[in-house]
């Protein structure tokens, strides 16, 4: 009994080793098969798959020592979805311009043909990319520590500067461990969940994370125990604390970083506004950009800023230039001082890059009159602008000059607190009192601005002082720059506009430092003009108009048809109607419509019935247009040049006369009306014959197509009488016009499948330039007093900008003595009233 337990107890300790030993084998196959299904993984790769080195485009000869581009090697997260958007942004843009070299991380099978992909083994593209992060990290050290001094931890939705990140690292030790970021605890709801020591802190990863060839030495080797040891979901904490433990250093602890590496916390709105702000002229990198158009545009931004140092550079060695010609007695006249010239040619003009021009170091007085007649006005600047030059004196600052004058001011004040933390002290600017500009054509701008400052001393003995200072500076023009086009961008762009032939005059004008071929200009494109004329009595007019429409549109065959729109009884069309029948007559076969209306004249009413009329097709340029107009050709190819289907509508400013009977200082001889004829004839353009009506907006032209819009949807028919339709129109128009600016702000809001539709909304924008050749003949003006108050101050407004100049309104009154002593009188009034009511 006892000899078969035993031999029952020896079976069973056989079974139990010979299980153990075949458990072992099976592990050891399962292990090698695990094995084998990673190498068939890794030969099912693409077969034209890179080398680390080809991937980045790092040759073999390529070190640190021998290199300028070998500075840093950028990492870029991203994801597969995001390759052809925000990764190709990244790219397209700051990406080329790295003083090193960058690659994108991607989950495993990720590859592009011509972005520098690195499909990761073993990581999928899932959230947080705790996982992404750290092999990214070890893929740096396995493959590029030697070849880089430093290395960049980027997500795709960051905006970097190279050129700064250049100066930046060139700055520091690379040799010793460094790492440099914007140094986060976590925010007010992770505080204390981190796991983090009170005198722990981690690098966000968003504005970008940068570590030394030393740190990324240290760190690397232990990523897999990193890995294994993980206390929270965010990956940038966890490289933190790697870093920390393995390198031995925190994140920079710098009041500095948060502005040179910046982050936006307004998410996905962040940078779709406007640009010029201080953190995106100071910031090195920028995050988060969201969308790939917000990336392109911030690019462009960031582009022309290098643009204004590299021209504001330019002048300085023309200064420069200048400066050295004098120490060397090299004479003004001397061809060996200018570019591009040869020392034997003499032309004796001067050059357009000239050094005697550019070079002239910052004065006001650069400019010397040759007479009183050549002096240059200065305009006053307060709360609004004073000008002598303006038919109206007090305007409203526009856009421009406000943006112009805060550019200066920032400019300024940075210049002053440059060196503020040395001393201790910093001047804030507070407002602009007053000020005097003044335009030099060929040397700039100059400015006399009086500014309210607080100076602040925080050093030593505190305070705080407001303080007035004059700030006199000029913004001088650099020289003119000439970028050559073949020759099919000059035949298709340059002569099919009407700008070809401004062009080839002033290249004549320079024609001694180049040359430029010269050929008539094509036809423009024949889309029909169909013009729209409301009209009620002023018959004579009325036939004037029609001389002019049959010599320019008809005889000159420009494929124009005419739409009438009468007012009056029947038995005052009669006369109308009888001239568009001889009209049509004459040319059988042109279009010549008209359409009559019984009702009280109402211009609005007119320009909506005709619009929707079938006389009018939806591809035809409808030219709203007044019977006082004259034109020729040339009006009719701005037309067709600036109206553009679905995107531009022009509105045309209009030379508008004075008062033929007032020119030369008094009354003529001869009627208003006969002299209007004869000025019609041959228009005078000056300015004292008459004025660019900046602020009239009633000769218009759009397409059929987009004046029946929805949210245009043609005039407002309610207004009756003279003037106001044409605003409310405009308004129509710049509201559809906001769609557009509104559309890159979407962009960072809405998902894609709504650009998509966006792309396909009418967006207007307008277009407004001087006519020389589209005139508005004077006639007298009889405003009705039973007009609606803003339609009768309009009128009276036009009426009074019609009298005269402003130069022969000067000469009338201070022609009457008794208007001078009037405005003494007055004047002497209103200041002891205030003085009273002191």
């Amino acid at each position: 009994m006892l000899k078969t337990h035993t031999m029952t107890k020896r079976k069973t300790l056989i079974f139990a080793c010979f299980g153990i030993a075949l458990g072992l084998c099976i592990g050891t196959v399962l292990k090698s098969y695990r094995a084998l299904e990673y190498v068939k993984r890794c030969s099912l790769r693409p077969t034209n798959l890179k080398s680390p080195a080809e991937i980045i485009g790092l040759r073999e000869e390529d070190t640190i020592q021998n290199s300028q581009r070998n500075l840093v090697f950028v990492g870029v997260m991203t994801a597969k979805s995001f390759l052809e958007g925000r990764a190709r942004a990244v790219y397209d843009t700051w990406g080329k311009e790295v003083p090193g070299r960058m690659a994108f991380f991607s989950s495993e099978g990720s590859y592009s043909d011509d972005l520098p992909v690195v499909g990761l083994r073993n990581v999928d593209d899932r959230y947080p990319p705790q996982k992404k992060s750290f092999m990214m990290l070890h893929y740096m050290y396995e493959h590029y520590i030697d070849r880089f001094e430093w290395f960049i931890r980027a997500d795709d939705d960051v905006y970097m500067e190279p050129d700064k990140l250049e100066r930046f690292l060139r700055s520091i030790d690379s040799s010793k461990p460094q790492f440099i970021g914007q140094a986060g605890k976590g925010n007010t709801e992770e505080f204390g969940l981190l796991s983090l020591e009170f005198d722990e802190n981690f690098c966000m990863g968003g504005p970008g994370v940068i570590l030394s060839s030393e740190t990324l030495r240290r760190v690397a080797p232990h990523i897999p125990t990193c890995l294994k040891n993980l206390y929270s979901t965010h990956e940038d904490v966890e490289v933190g604390r790697c870093v920390q433990k393995f390198a031995g250093i925190p994140c920079t602890w710098n009041y500095e970083m948060q502005y040179i590496l910046r982050h936006n916390s307004s998410g996905r709105n962040a940078y779709t506004g406007k640009l010029k702000r201080k953190e995106i002229h100071n910031a090195i990198t920028l995050h988060p950009i969201k969308q790939a158009p917000l990336m392109y545009r911030l690019h462009s931004y960031v582009q022309g800023l290098k643009a204004e140092e590299m021209r504001q550079e330019s002048l300085l060695l023309h200064r420069d230039i200048k400066r050295m010609a004098k120490y060397l007695e090299v004479p003004d006249e001397s061809t060996y001082m200018l570019p591009s010239a040869s020392p034997e040619s003499d032309t004796g003009k001067r050059h357009f890059q000239d050094h005697n021009i550019l070079g002239i170091s910052p004065e006001l007085n650069k400019f010397v009159p040759a007479s009183t007649d050549d002096l240059l006005d200065w305009s006053f600047i307060a709360r609004s602008l004073y000008s002598a030059s303006s038919a109206n004196p007090k305007q409203k600052i526009d856009s421009a000059m406000r943006e112009g004058l805060e550019d200066v001011i920032t400019e300024v004040m940075e210049n002053i607190n440059n060196y503020s933390r040395q001393r201790g002290r910093v001047i804030e600017f507070r407002e602009l009192l007053y000020g005097y500009h003044r335009l030099d054509a060929l040397h700039g701008q100059d400015l006399i601005l009086d500014l309210l400052l607080i100076y602040k001393k925080y050093r030593g003995k505190k305070m705080t002082v407001p303080v007035r200072r004059h700030l006199y500076v000029q913004r001088a023009f650099t020289g003119i720059f000439v970028k050559e086009f073949d020759e099919d961008f000059y035949n298709v762009t340059l002569q099919q506009s009407l700008l070809g032939t401004l062009f080839q005059n002033g290249m004549a004008r320079l024609s001694s430092h180049f040359t430029m071929p010269c050929c008539g200009l094509l036809p423009p494109t024949q889309d029909k003009i169909v013009f729209v004329l409301p009209i009620a009595g002023r018959l004579g007019t009325f036939e004037r108009f029609l001389r002019t429409y049959e010599r320019v549109c008809i005889r000159g065959q420009q494929h124009c048809d005419l739409l009438a729109v009468i007012f009056g009884s029947p038995d005052e069309l009669g006369d109308h109607l009888q001239l568009l029948h001889d009209l049509h007559a004459r040319h059988v076969y042109e279009q010549v419509n008209s359409i009559q209306r019984s009702s009280t004249f109402s211009r609005g009413v007119a320009l909506d019935v005709a619009a929707r009329s079938s006389y009018i097709r939806q591809e035809d340029i409808i030219l709203f247009i007044d019977v006082d107009m004259v034109f020729e050709v040339e009006t009719l190819q701005r037309v067709r040049m600036h109206t553009q289907r679905g995107k531009q509508v022009y509105l045309p400013i209009v030379f508008s006369q004075y008062d033929p009977q007032r020119r030369g200082g008094g009354l003529g001889a001869g009627s208003a009306d006969e002299d209007a004829d004869a000025d019609a004839e041959s228009p005078r353009i000056d300015d004292e014959s008459g004025y660019f009506r900046q602020f009239g907006f009633g000769i218009c032209a759009i397409y059929k197509s987009d004046i029946l819009d929805e949210d245009i949807n043609g005039f407002d028919k309610d207004i009756t009488g003279w003037g106001l339709e044409d605003v409310k129109f405009l308004e129509k128009i710049v509201r559809v016009g906001t769609r557009q600016r509104g559309f890159l702000t979407n962009t960072a809001e809405l998902p894609f499948d709504y650009n998509e539709a966006a792309e396909q909304w009418r967006r207007l924008s307008v277009f407004r330039a001087p006519d020389p050749t589209l005139v508005h003949i004077y006639h007298d003006i009889s405003c009705d007093t039973q007009l609606d108050a803003p339609q009768y101050n309009m009128c009276l407004g036009t009426k009074a900008n019609s009298l005269g100049s402003t130069r022969l309104m000067e000469q009338l009154f201070h022609s009457n003595p008794q208007n001078v002593q009037f405005a003494a009188d007055f004047n002497r009034q209103k200041q002891q009233q205030q003085q009273q009511a002191r």
